[in-house]
C-alpha cells in the first residue's frame, strides 16, 4: 500500500464525497488499496486525521497526539472498547504513512545530491580547464627556455633537448587536461539537463494519472447513466481495448461498446483494465501496444 498525498482541495472533495456514499447506503466492500481515496493529514498541534483503504476495508481515524480518538470502518464508528480488535490494522496503516514519510523525504535529498553534484562537476570541468591552461603557458615557457639554452652553449644542448622533449610531453598532458575538461564540462550539462526533463515527465505523468482518474470517474457516471451499473459503487471489474468492453465480467453490445469508445478514444485505444477488490494489485491500468 502507498498513500497518495493530494492536494487539499481534492482531500475535502474525497472526504466529502466519502461521508455522502456512508449515509446514503452500504459501500461495496475492497479487499485490495485503492490509490485514488486516501488522505492523511497532520493540523500541526497533534491532531491526526487518516483515510485509506485496508484489505477490503476502509478505515476513518483521528488521532491526538499519537492517541486513537475516533474509528470507523466501512462507514460504521466503532466503539472505543472494540478498537483492540483493530490494532494490527491500525498499527499497519500507520507504520506505512511513516515508510512513505520516511521514502518522500529520500528521494528529494537525492534529487538535491544530484543537482549539487551537477554543480561540482561544473566548477570541477571549469578548475581543469584554468589548469590546462596554466600547463599549456609552462610548457611555452619551459620550451623557449630550452631554445635559450641551446644557443647559450654546445655543452648545454643536451640538457636542453631533455627539457624540450618533457615540454612536449606537458603540452600533451595540457592538451589531454584540455579534453578532459571539456568532456566533463558536457557531462555536467548533460546531467543538468537530463534532471530538467526528468522533473518535467513527473510532471506529466502526475497530470496524465489525475486526468485518467476524472476519466474513469466520469465513465463510471455514463454507465451508470446508461444502467450499466447500478451505482457508481458497483464497479468492481473493467476491461476496455479496440474490440470489446467488459463490465464485472459481462460483455457489452456493440452498440454499447461503439459509443463508448467514442466517447473514450483513450481508453478504447488502450489495453485499459481496472480493478477493485479482487487482487493485490488493483486501479487504472493503461497499456500502450
Amino acid at each position: 500500500m502507498k498513500i497518495n498525498y493530494l492536494k487539499s482541495s481534492l482531500i475535502l472533495i474525497a472526504a466529502l464525497a466519502f461521508t455522502t456514499a456512508v449515509n446514503a447506503q452500504q459501500p461495496a466492500k475492497r479487499t485490495a488499496y485503492d490509490p485514488y481515496n486516501n488522505y492523511h493529514s497532520v493540523d500541526g498541534k497533534g491532531h491526526e486525521k487518516i483515510q485509506t483503504n485496508w484489505k477490503g476495508k476502509t478505515y476513518q481515524m483521528e488521532l491526538v497526539n499519537n492517541k486513537l480518538t475516533a474509528l470507523a470502518v466501512d462507514g460504521e464508528t466503532i466503539p472505543s472498547s472494540k478498537w483492540g480488535n483493530y490494532s494490527a490494522a491500525i498499527a499497519a496503516i500507520r507504520e506505512q504513512i511513516r515508510k512513505d514519510r520516511i521514502q518522500a523525504k529520500k528521494d528529494q535529498a537525492q534529487a538535491k545530491r544530484d543537482q549539487e553534484q551537477a554543480g561540482r562537476d561544473q566548477q570541477q570541468a571549469k578548475r581543469d580547464q584554468e589548469q590546462a591552461e596554466r600547463d599549456q603557458r609552462q610548457a611555452k615557457v619551459e620550451q623557449e627556455e630550452a631554445a635559450r639554452d641551446q644557443e647559450q652553449a654546445k655543452r648545454d644542448q643536451e640538457q636542453a633537448s631533455k627539457d624540450q622533449v618533457q615540454a612536449k610531453r606537458d603540452q600533451e598532458q595540457a592538451s589531454r587536461d584540455q579534453e578532459q575538461a571539456s568532456r566533463d564540462q558536457v557531462q555536467a550539462k548533460r546531467d543538468q539537463e537530463q534532471a530538467h526533463l526528468d522533473q518535467i515527465q513527473a510532471k506529466k505523468d502526475q497530470e496524465r494519472a489525475a486526468e485518467d482518474q476524472r476519466m474513469l470517474k466520469q465513465m463510471i457516471g455514463d454507465m451508470v447513466a446508461d444502467h450499466i451499473l447500478p451505482n457508481e459503487d458497483a464497479l468492481h471489474e473493467l476491461s476496455f481495448n479496440g474490440e470489446e468492453m467488459i463490465v464485472n465480467g459481462v460483455k457489452q453490445p456493440e452498440s454499447v461498446f461503439k459509443k463508448y469508445s467514442a466517447k473514450y478514444p483513450r481508453f478504447a485505444k488502450g489495453n485499459t483494465t481496472y480493478e477493485n477488490g479482487k487482487r493485490q494489485f488493483n486501479g487504472l491500468h493503461i497499456h500502450r501496444n
